[in-house]
């Protein structure tokens, strides 16, 4: 079966760089200008064509119809996501705290898990610095993670939601068990991210569509236990592309409203360092799903690999330059652990994009 893939290949600081001839990623601050239309036949690409906008514009009514379908999407703007009381705008990058309460995770592990004082400060100091959302989690899904009983998962999670819900802050439960999500959201959760995209849990899809809340979608490659498990791939990114459109699809199906659905690409699940820069490299073009993006590439073993095996607490300038990345790429969400030193970044990153739009020097 033939395969379509409409790939940004082409950033530009501002629209005049580009004399208009630019679209704006996902409605944004990342501008693209250049296009790769990608085929692939049975699993392998068979050809690739490169158009500017305007020629990729004028080439649309030749082209079938899910090209039309991906140009829009890239260009798509999403509204803000509503937790509750909480608006979370998607016009840039916006930062999402993680509040680790296990004891086992891979960078922080047992830091915010027995002292409840401990953990409140540090979320109070992530919401101070900045952060639109706290993502709350209980179990460590790092490779070789023991599976976590549900209820040491609830009795982790739900008195960490209760204190950030009560000082109003937007929290996010990061849990792939339906029973979590739902007494999260009884103690003031307003969206859900599951590492297994709503596939562990046979109940999960179903409780999600009725609870109405934001969810995100992450690609892992595991259907059991194990998400690292089966990571095999002829292309990743065109395979992850595939993977998140169908669980895009099945969410919609099972009723979750389509505004309600973020996709996020996985990074360090399943995928050696080679797939997951490669992943990087080609995040504009998840834009082509017409979803909101979500990246968690802080402190992973990548950067890690990348620089003489540094110990995850000593990989901030690793993870300050993914999501740099990220942000140059358009994604709205970037879920970090050093939130201070992320927004420091982003608003650096957002005077750079303000000085680009409002520079006409180059049309003199």
């Amino acid at each position: 079966m033939t395969q379509l893939y409409l790939r940004p290949i082409a950033l530009a600081e501002s629209p005049q760089s580009e004399e208009g001839e630019a679209i704006r990623l996902a409605g944004g601050l990342a501008y693209a200008s250049r296009f790769a239309l990608i085929e692939r036949d049975g699993g392998k690409v068979v050809s690739r064509r490169r158009f500017s906008a305007r020629e990729l514009e004028a080439a649309l009514p030749t082209l079938p119809e899910e090209v039309s379908q991906q140009w829009e999407n890239l260009k798509r703007t999403h509204a803000p996501l509503q937790l509750g009381e909480r608006t979370v705008r998607l016009d840039q990058p916006q930062v999402v705290g993680i509040l680790n309460v296990t004891p086992d995770s891979f960078s922080d592990g047992g830091q915010f898990m027995d002292d409840s004082e401990v953990a409140n400060a540090h979320a109070a100091a992530m919401l101070e610095s900045g952060a639109a959302v706290i993502d709350v989690g209980g179990e460590s899904t790092r490779p070789g993670a023991a599976a976590v009983w549900e209820g040491d998962e609830l009795k982790r999670v739900i008195p960490a939601i209760e204190r950030l819900a009560a000082s109003g802050a937007a929290v996010s439960i990061d849990s792939r068990r339906q029973a979590v999500m739902e007494a999260a959201l009884t103690a003031g959760a307003r969206m859900i991210n599951d590492v297994s995209a709503l596939r562990h849990d046979p109940r999960s899809l179903e409780f999600a569509a009725a609870a109405g809340v934001p969810v995100v979608l992450m690609h892992a490659p595991g259907s059991g236990e194990d998400l690292h498990a089966e990571g095999s791939f002829r292309d990743v990114v065109l395979d992850v592309f595939d993977w998140l459109a169908a669980q895009r699809d099945a969410a919609m199906a099972a009723g979750i409203a389509r505004e309600k659905i973020v996709l996020d690409p996985g990074i360090g699940f399943g995928k050696g360092v080679a797939e997951n820069l490669a992943l990087i490299n080609a995040l504009p073009l998840f834009h082509a799903l017409g979803q909101p993006l979500m990246l968690g590439a802080s402190r992973k073993r990548t950067i890690g690999a990348l620089s003489n095996e540094a110990p995850a607490h000593k990989r901030l300038g690793g993870s300050v330059s993914l999501a740099f990345k990220a942000m140059e790429a358009g994604v709205q969400l970037l879920r970090v652990h050093d939130v201070h030193d992320t927004v420091q970044a982003r608003d650096v990153w957002r005077g750079l994009r303000d000085a680009a739009l409002t520079d006409f020097s180059q049309l003199a």
